[in-house]
This record gives structure tokens, sequence and C-alpha cells, in this order.
């Protein structure tokens, strides 16, 4: 039995047979274990309790796609660009990962039609969809493996949905354009940085806060503190347009 059958906030809730139509035509190839898919696409304002009080949400999946899909970028960058440099390949994966993208790109392959949350409708909720899209990869990787995942995002996304010409020649410097706001309205912008070195991954992961007189407006991580900051400059950048 599927996990939800109702409509909920104008999202189309579909029944087991059309769910797993709809998650084949995303993925380009036949789900397995449909409820991870389920699971990836229940938002925490919507959380499912089970008997045992456990409850159900995308947050673990998300969790395991942002590591899976970094993973899966920077295998695929290296084998099609031999002779590129760390930094670019840092830079072209930084672009793909950013929030604005994987919402835009969560978009694109339906995922806002079919996430189920409590959010009100217009809710402006940072990432919603772009969360969701990790939570996805995350389900494909628990169910197709690492070799599947990366021939959905291959196969499926770089074919159809993602233009690399356009993100190698798009340079969007949010570190620059968060400084350029902050002189615009002389406001005083800092980074606090952090590294901490990760066993597990057997490298180094920078974090980084964004602060704007004193008050946070974004967090980042990357492999790099650029890369942190970075992140966290481009979180900065969504409120700041909403505020400008």
């Amino acid at each position: 039995m599927p996990l939800f059958k109702r409509k909920r906030n104008g999202t189309i809730i579909l029944d087991n047979k059309e769910f797993r139509a709809y998650i084949r035509k995303i993925l380009g190839m036949s789900p397995g274990n449909l409820r991870m898919y389920e699971i990836a696409l229940i938002h925490r304002s919507a959380s499912l309790t089970l008997p045992d009080k456990t409850r159900i949400n995308n947050e673990r999946l998300e969790f395991l796609g942002d590591s899976i899909l970094n993973s899966i970028l920077s295998d695929w960058l290296f084998e099609n660009y031999p002779n590129a440099s760390e930094g670019f390949m840092t830079k072209i994966r930084s672009k793909i990962v950013n929030r604005d993208f994987l919402n835009e790109l969560a978009i694109k392959i339906g995922i806002d039609k079919i996430l189920v949350s409590n959010l009100p409708p217009g809710n402006s909720t940072k990432n919603l969809y772009g969360n969701a899209f990790e939570a996805l990869i995350g389900a494909v990787f628990v169910d197709k493996g690492y070799s599947g995942t990366k021939k959905f995002f291959v196969k499926q996304l770089f074919k159809n949905y993602i233009d690399l010409g356009k993100i190698i020649t798009t340079d969007n410097n949010y570190k620059s354009m968060v400084f350029e706001w902050a002189q615009k309205h002389k406001m005083t912008p800092e980074f606090i940085d952090n590294e901490n070195y990760d066993h597990r991954l057997k490298k180094s992961i920078f974090s980084s806060v964004l602060l704007i007189n004193d008050e946070e407006y974004g967090r980042g991580q990357g492999l790099s503190k650029k890369e942190a900051e970075q992140d966290a400059a481009s979180q900065a950048w969504e409120k700041l347009k909403e505020i400008s």
C-alpha cells in the first residue's frame, strides 16, 4: 500500500500504480524499492508516524543524497575533463549543487507536483524542492546503488535538463554579489570559517557562516574554504533578493 493517497495543498498524490509510473518517468528506468521514493517525497512538515512512533520524512535521504550527488559529480567531471584543474571542477560542481539550480532542476523533473508537505500554498520555504531532489538521489542510491544513481544523473538529467555549456560560461559569483550589496547598503559582511577532518571521507571539510552586521544570513559547506564561502553566500543572496 502507498504511504499517501490524498490531495494536500494542491499536491497531486498518486495511487501506487500511478506513483510508480511517475517515478519511472523521472528516473528513465523502473523503480524497485518504491517505498524509498515515497519517503523521499515527504517533507518534514508532513512527517508521518508509524505505530512504533517513528516519524517518516525525507531528511535522512536528503543527507545521503547530498553526499552521493557530490561524489557523482566529482567522478563525472574527473572522467570527462581529464585536463581540467581542481579549481575548474570544483567551480562547476558548486554551480550544479547550488540551491537555486537544484530547486529549478527539481521543478523541471516534476518533484513539485508530488512532494507532500503541510506548508501553505505559496510558502517560500528555502530549498524545499532542491532538498527533495537530494532526497530523491538518496532514494535512487538505496534502490539502484552508486552505478544506477550515476546512470540516472548522467543519462537522464544531463541529457534532458542540464545545459553544461551554459553552466560553464555563466559566472555566479555570489560572494562578490553579496559584498557589492552590503557595500551599497553600508553594511559589513563577514565569513566565519571552520575546518574539520572527516575520517570517513579522509579529507578536510570546510564550513562557513556569513554574517552581515553580525546577523547570520547563510551557512555553507565544501571541500575548500572558497567553496564553503560561495555556498554560504548563495544562501545569503536568496535572502537579500527578498529584502532588496
